[in-house]
């Protein structure tokens, strides 16, 4: 079943004060151990249900799956079969305003360009919120996102799952234990993109597949025609739907610095990328379309408490920092997807993607190393905690007040890549006040902290 009647506002507003005024009792609350009240489950939506939207709601599986939505119908085939019970609908804008009484929470794994507002429409309805990660696609959506999920009271958590696991946890609670002092540097890399970059648009306007809905896909980025360089696989590419290798795999790799290091904004913020020979212009036009292959971009953060100033490089597309001395012969760098070195006064310590299996090296200092007793509680599971605190738990580790600096933090690098001529030209580092979200030394830089949307879309 597919619905495609247009939203009023007065629907909207309606369906909005129902959903406000429903909420999951935890069982504690209704009954004893063998209760089970009928609000005891959530009743879980899923916005983007192919590809990673299909794993994300597999981990919620014990819930009700009661609406799915996705305008590929041949991409989310499969996710459909498994909830036959879901209703299912091509425009998220209609599930939310007829299914708003019956949902209690949404899972958003879209492509980039359309979870900021996918999101908000959920959190305006007062609904818990799961959004893959990036969190969103510029900088401004960012903000606002954590913003009114933190005034409308729900539970929220981003999809960097790394932030659950084992190696994030030992990763700060060594470093906090003085494992190898103050760190100052940090280098963190991703072998993605694993698609094409430094793309010229496509020239050719094939239709539309009839299982696609291409103006919904396109939601709130400007339009362009389909062509099946944009989707599945490769949107990520594209300035106007993905945020390149760095959105797609900072938020992981970048997350055990930001937490370890107790990071927020950062002070400057420079890049060096490839360019695409046959677009180069002098204008400054050679990366209006698609991400460079390949970018190093370096970051600078001032003193945190008793931590000193720092440096963090990151670096993608088969780029790679230099190889540390204390890293034994046959030993490899980080894993398949990439990885963190961090570089303290005492010695190093490294992690593969998603801070897992961290290591001090050589592997005689690990081996020596006495590790401190825990003092991070460890997670239930990344999917679980935030199914846990839908129902009254604590909040959940990524919720958007803290993954929402993290996402600015990795988009103010893609600004850096989209000006790194300019930079290089003029022989700036941006410089970016974080409280104010402005970048203080280049102010044609500062469009594309936000985004313009398409003629009816809003966040």
């Amino acid at each position: 079943m597919v619905n495609t009647q247009p939203i009023s506002r007065r629907a909207f507003v309606t369906a909005a004060a129902g959903a406000a005024a429903f909420t999951i009792v935890p069982r504690h609350v209704l009954g004893g151990p063998g209760d089970v009240p009928p609000s005891e489950k959530l009743n879980i939506a899923g916005i983007g249900v192919g590809g990673q939207g299909a794993t994300d709601l597999l981990a919620v599986s014990s819930e009700n799956i009661v609406a799915l939505c996705d305008v590929d119908r041949r991409q989310a085939a499969e996710t459909f079969k498994k909830h036959p019970g879901a209703r299912r609908y091509s425009d998220f804008r209609v599930m939310l305003e007829k299914e708003g009484k019956n949902i209690d929470a949404v899972v958003v794994a879209t492509p980039d360009h359309t979870h900021a507002v996918a999101s908000m429409m959920a959190i305006k309805m007062g609904k818990h919120v799961f959004c893959e990660k990036p969190l969103t696609h510029s900088m401004d959506e960012a903000r606002r996102i954590a913003g009114a999920a933190r005034e409308a009271g729900v539970a929220t958590q981003m999809g960097n799952q790394g932030h659950s696991g084992e190696g994030i946890r030992l990763i700060c609670e060594w470093i906090w234990d003085g494992a190898i002092g103050p760190v100052r540097e940090v280098h963190a890399w991703s072998t993605h993109p694993v698609w094409p970059q430094g793309l010229t648009r496509p020239a050719e306007t094939p239709p539309v597949p009839d299982t696609l809905d291409w103006d919904w896909w396109l939601g709130p980025a400007p339009w362009r025609p389909y062509h099946p360089s944009y989707l599945p696989m490769f949107w990520r590419a594209w300035w106007d739907f993905g945020t390149g290798g760095l959105g797609d795999m900072g938020c992981h790799n970048l997350d055990p610095v930001f937490w370890a290091l107790k990071l927020g904004a950062p002070e400057t913020v420079e890049a060096s990328c490839s360019i695409f020979v046959p677009t180069v212009t002098w204008d400054k036009t050679f990366n209006t379309e698609s991400y460079p292959q390949a970018s190093i971009v370096r970051y600078t953060f001032g003193a945190r408490g008793d931590m000193p100033p720092l440096e963090l490089t990151w670096y993608d597309g088969g780029l790679m920092p230099e190889r540390p001395d204390e890293l034994e012969d046959g030993r490899h760098m980080g894993d398949k997807l990439g990885g963190v070195i961090f570089v303290g006064e005492k010695g190093k310590l490294t992690c593969g993607s998603y801070g897992n299996n961290p290591r001090l090296i050589p592997e005689s200092r690990m081996r020596d190393y006495r590790r401190p007793e825990r003092s991070i509680p460890r997670s239930m599971g990344h999917h679980a905690e935030w199914v846990a605190a839908c129902k009254g738990d604590k909040p959940a580790g990524s919720n958007f007040d803290y993954a929402g600096p993290l996402t600015e933090m990795v988009l103010l690098g893609n600004i850096a890549v989209r000006m790194s001529l300019e930079l290089q030209e003029k022989g700036l580092k941006l410089a970016y006040d974080g409280p104010n979200m402005r970048i203080t030394n280049l102010p044609e830089a500062n469009k594309y902290l936000r985004r313009d949307y398409r003629a009816g879309w809003i966040l």
